[in-house]
């Protein structure tokens, strides 16, 4: 018997989760017995790939407890060798029937691709860099294509471009792993993209890639 989740159901899940949060009504697990449960193996319900900034912690905002979700993280959400890598053991040996992608407000990754178009910005130092690079094509889009030089970071609306890192952040998933691919096109996987906002603590969901 399979008794792993579908992808709605464990968006279902998911949802709930946050629901309970935003209304102060916890109830995730992280005993001496959920600790027992989880010592020999995982089965989490979901992989959550998302920014690293320390008001984004997974579990708590989507009111899980240990081993119910498989959490990739870094500064900005930037997809890497390393990041698919670790999805693609989600869904390959975990069996994970749903992919998180959770961007959010006030988002520091993404004020610096912003900051670092105006033409007397600052050299950024070179691994910081290389993240700020991954968002830099979202900026330009909505700055509408302004040269560096005319670019004016006050202008530029930073939620915008967030949104649309997102986006840029769930194509290039899609694009560079066929494991994640090919599942969702057998109705095994889907993905969530969802922008975090800080101050109301929801997940509003805006991609939705596979069934849910």
């Amino acid at each position: 018997m399979n008794d792993r989740l579908t992808p709605a159901e464990a968006w279902t899940q998911l949802r709930d989760g946050n629901e309970r949060f935003v209304a102060g009504n916890p109830r995730h697990r992280q005993d001496v017995d959920r600790r027992a449960e989880l010592s020999d193996k995982q089965m989490p319900q979901a992989a959550l790939f998302g920014c690293s900034d320390s008001r984004l912690a997974a579990e708590i905002i989507f009111d899980q407890g240990l081993g119910d979700l498989f959490v990739v993280r870094n500064a900005g959400q930037i997809i890497s060798a390393s990041v698919l890598g670790s999805l693609e053991y989600a869904v390959t040996v975990l069996n994970v029937p749903l992919i998180i992608v959770l961007g959010h407000d006030k988002c520091g990754a993404v004020q610096a691709a912003i900051d670092s178009q105006a033409h007397d910005a600052p050299a950024l130092p070179v691994h910081i860099n290389n993240i700020i690079e991954k968002i830099v094509p979202a900026v330009r889009r909505v700055s509408a294509g302004a040269p560096t030089d005319h670019v004016v970071p006050a202008d530029i609306d930073a939620g915008v471009v967030g949104r649309e890192h997102l986006r840029d952040t769930v194509a290039e998933m899609l694009e560079r792993s066929e494991v994640i691919s090919d599942a969702i096109a057998e109705g095994t996987l889907a993905i969530v993209g969802a922008n975090y906002r800080l101050l109301v603590g929801n997940a509003d969901p805006h991609i939705i890639i596979g069934v849910i």
